[in-house]
Order: C-alpha cells, then sequence, then structure tokens
C-alpha cells in the first residue's frame, strides 16, 4: 500500500495541472496513468503544435446544463497565467486566427513542461496503472480512498478524477470516470460525441459527397448559436471548424442551416434590367462566392424556380438558409471532446470537489463543460485542475 495525501487518476491537461498545484501546497500527490505515458492528447492536439489555450476565454465559450458552473474556475485562472507559465518555460508561441495559441515548435514542450512543473514539487508520476476500482472508507468523519490496480493499492485522502472523456477511443478513452461518478452517486449529463463531423443524409450523399474536399467559408447555425468559419465536404458529410463547432450543439433529427455566401448577395448581378437571366450567368454569379465545384453543383440540386425577382428572392434565401438534416455524426472516434459528462449541480464550482462526497473531486473533460474549438477545452483543463489542485 502506497500512501498519498492526493491520488489523481489521469495524466491529461487537467490531471497533471490538479498535480502540479496540490504540489506547490507540499501535499504528497501521485498521478496514476494507465497509458504507456502522459499527455497523449495534448501530444496530438493543433496538428501537434498544441493550441494551448485561446486570448478572447469567455464563459460564452463553453457548453454545460449550468451555463454558469464554469465561470469561477476560468476566473480564478485564466489564459494570461498559462501564458506567463509558457513564457517562463522559454516556449516560444504564436497567435493563429480568433485568438487561439499555438506552439512555434511542438506539442511535445507542454507536456515536458508540465512534467518537469509536477516533478519540481516532487510529485510522482505513474504510467501503465490500470485501476480496476476504488473503494472509499471513513474514519473520524474523514473519508479515505483505496485505488486498486491489479498487485498495487494506493491511499490517500483526496482522490481526482480526471479521466478524461470517450472520444479518440484508439488512444484508450474510456468511461470509467463516468462509472466512478455512477459509483459514488453522483448524476451523470448523458455524454455524446462533441466537436465531430456531421453525416450526410442518403439523399444529401448523393448529391455532394463527390465533392470530397471542396472547402468553403460559411456561417453554420442551430438556433441562436451560428459560427462563422470554414466548412469542408467530406466522403461521408461534413467537417471543418464550423461545422465542429455547430456539432457540439446538434441532436439527432435536427436540421442545422448553412449560409453558403456570408455577407455576398449573389443574385444582385441580376436586378439589372439587361441582365441576361439564364442558368449559365447564375453559375457565374455563384462562383463569385463558392469553390467553382460546390456552386455548380449546388444549382444542379437547386437550380432557380424561374427568372422572376420573386423567385430569384427565394433563391437567394436558399443560399443563406441551406437547411442539411444530419444523419449522425462521425461518433467518439472521431471526436475531438465529449459533451455531457458529471452533472455540474454535483460539484463545487470553486474546487470541483464533490458536494455529496468530501475529498472526491472532478476535473477537465470527464465533467459537463466543454469548450469551443480553439483552445478553450484546454483552457478548462487548466483551470479546473488548479481549482482542484489549490483544495485537495
Amino acid at each position: 500500500m502506497q500512501i498519498f495525501d492526493v491520488i489523481i487518476l489521469g495524466g491529461g491537461a487537467a490531471g497533471l495541472m490538479c498535480a502540479m498545484e496540490a504540489g506547490k501546497r507540499g501535499r504528497r500527490v501521485a498521478v496514476l496513468e494507465r497509458a504507456e505515458r502522459i499527455g497523449k492528447k495534448i501530444l496530438i492536439s493543433g496538428g501537434g503544435r498544441c493550441n494551448f489555450t485561446n486570448l478572447y476565454c469567455r464563459p460564452e465559450n463553453f457548453l454545460s446544463a449550468n451555463p454558469h458552473f464554469a465561470k469561477s474556475a476560468l476566473s480564478r485562472y485564466a489564459p494570461a497565467d498559462f501564458i506567463a507559465l509558457v513564457e517562463k518555460h522559454g516556449i516560444a508561441y504564436h497567435e493563429k486566427t480568433l485568438g487561439q495559441l499555438f506552439c512555434d515548435g511542438s506539442a511535445q514542450q507542454i507536456v515536458s513542461m508540465l512534467e518537469r512543473e509536477c516533478l519540481d514539487t516532487k510529485v510522482e508520476i505513474l504510467t501503465n496503472v490500470k485501476v480496476a476500482n476504488v473503494r472509499i472508507e471513513s474514519n473520524a468523519g474523514k473519508n479515505h480512498f483505496t485505488v486498486i490496480a491489479g498487485e498495487r493499492q494506493f491511499a490517500a485522502e483526496s482522490l481526482v478524477v480526471a479521466t478524461g472523456g470517450l472520444s479518440i477511443a484508439k488512444m484508450g478513452a474510456t468511461g470509467f470516470g463516468y462509472d466512478l461518478a455512477r459509483q459514488f452517486g453522483l448524476k451523470i449529463v448523458e455524454p455524446r460525441p462533441a466537436l465531430v463531423p456531421l453525416l450526410f443524409n442518403k439523399e444529401d450523399a448523393a448529391h455532394f459527397c463527390d465533392l470530397a474536399g471542396v472547402s468553403a467559408e460559411v456561417i453554420a447555425s442551430i438556433g441562436q448559436q451560428s459560427f462563422r468559419e470554414k466548412m469542408l465536404i467530406t466522403h461521408r458529410g461534413l467537417s471543418g471548424p464550423a461545422i465542429l463547432q455547430i456539432s457540439s450543439y446538434w441532436k439527432q433529427a435536427q436540421s442545422i442551416t448553412l449560409d453558403i455566401a456570408p455577407e455576398s448577395e449573389v443574385t444582385a448581378t441580376f436586378k439589372d434590367p439587361k441582365a441576361r437571366r439564364d442558368l449559365s450567368s447564375m453559375k457565374s454569379a455563384f462562383r463569385s462566392a463558392l469553390p467553382h465545384r460546390l456552386a455548380d453543383r449546388w444549382l444542379d440540386v437547386y437550380p432557380p424556380g424561374g427568372w422572376s425577382n420573386h423567385a430569384l428572392e427565394e433563391l437567394e434565401q436558399r443560399a443563406h438558409h441551406w437547411h442539411i438534416t444530419p444523419d449522425g455524426t462521425e461518433g467518439y472516434a472521431k471526436a475531438e471532446v465529449t459533451a455531457g459528462g458529471v452533472d455540474t449541480n454535483e460539484l463545487s464550482a470553486k474546487t470541483m470537489e464533490s458536494r455529496k462526497v468530501p475529498g472526491l473531486y472532478f476535473i477537465g473533460e470527464v465533467v459537463d463543460v466543454t469548450g469551443h474549438l480553439g483552445g478553450f477545452n484546454f483552457q478548462w483543463a487548466w483551470a479546473s485542475g488548479f481549482s482542484a489542485g489549490q483544495a485537495a
């Protein structure tokens, strides 16, 4: 039996941040990682350069059954705090679009930085530890947790669950964190794939799948939520940042609305009484706003209902309100994150501690807080990990 003050299940972004913060407080900390190395998801993020935060991080960039829950942690550990840590370690970085920060070099620099911070505070990081179960005992009004992994046993008064979600199963993602939450009587908001490509229905697939590789800037919307970014047609459906963003809000049988010509009036030239009104002229007009293959195909599928001003206005409106009803998503295999998770009503917004089970904490992706694309999920990992690390 190895005894610690804090045991953290999961050596990802949230777990490592929590470990180093708890270590700074003089706590004896162990990180138990089931994979052969820590930070595997960090390493593949941002095309291997790790989009480690976003300059414009706000609570509105997060999806949760309780939209206010993330505010406390995000205010306690801001993007500027993580940037200061990156700069302390001399890691060069740059801003891409929309406030996204990436390493100039490799995502390995972020993993090495977190590992160094952990080692400096005497955190023990153990890999290839496959936890089978967790037991809890109460003694003198205090909880004590025993973690069993094969022949090994670990004990601590604080247990932090940072096991992530179900996305990217090939990297070892499991639902173990949700199982633990249920074991201890905590409610779960039904997990689902998020930031995930959408699949065409049969009819749309027949019309558009052979355009795989074509991309265009669009505004993708569901209800009040909309994102203006690139859309990519795939051999099975739609992807690209705009689609990944809106996918987090999509539910089965819902339609998404696409504006395929943002801020363009594609039929404007036809207001001239002298303009030639025929399909060839219309394709030329659409080609000025869209990739040529998409412009031609879209008009083949949705030709003008006539050449009157009213018919042209209807076509214009359709280009800005193209309704697509996806058949589903590419699932957890292609999802960047998992939406849903441990119900935030079960946790303290300040410390991430369970309201029912003192000493038990949940942080990162396992919690029902999901960020938009662009560094926000990492910022949630840092912020929730920091908050638990200050308390565990």
